[in-house]
């Protein structure tokens, strides 16, 4: 009799650990998926850059894009015509809830509020960086732009 009991038993911790273990790779998947999504959907915020190039009139842009290039290069998001800025010479991310800007080693290198930028800074509305000879103002507008939304 017992032969059978230890059988049955088996078989039940058998199916209950295959139980626990699609419940869990279940799980696993849900998180996994809700995370891709919540990431998938993400606002980034509208950063506004005051362009001030010596040659011609200040101009302001607005950008969406997490990633934005500043050179001379036209495949640049931010072109930029001066001769003493890099093809590729800067760059702002939006990552960790921040936007950072980085030199893109260029000839000439970056300056943040006067100081030569060594690493991937934090900045924020009120900084002033330079490549080249032109000026840059940051703004961060803290609203979130919602695209096919008409901005003033």
């Amino acid at each position: 009799m017992s032969g059978p009991i230890v059988l049955v038993l088996r078989a039940f911790l058998a199916i209950s650990l295959y139980a626990f273990l699609v419940w869990a790779l279940v799980n696993l998947w849900r998180d996994v998926k809700q995370q891709g999504q919540l990431l998938a959907t993400q606002k980034i915020p509208v950063i506004s850059l005051s362009i001030d190039n010596k040659d011609s009139r200040t101009r302001i842009q607005q950008f969406v894009l997490p990633e934005v290039t500043i050179g001379r290069d036209p495949a640049c998001e931010c072109p930029i015509d001066d001769i003493a800025i890099s093809a590729r010479h800067a760059r702002l991310s939006y990552h960790h809830h921040q936007w950072w800007l980085e030199d893109l080693k260029s000839a000439n290198g970056v300056l943040l509020d006067q100081e030569k930028l060594t690493m991937p800074t934090v900045i924020m509305t009120g900084d002033e960086f330079i490549c080249g000879e032109t000026r840059f103002s940051v703004s961060l507008v803290n609203d979130i732009f919602i695209p096919g939304s008409t901005r003033i």
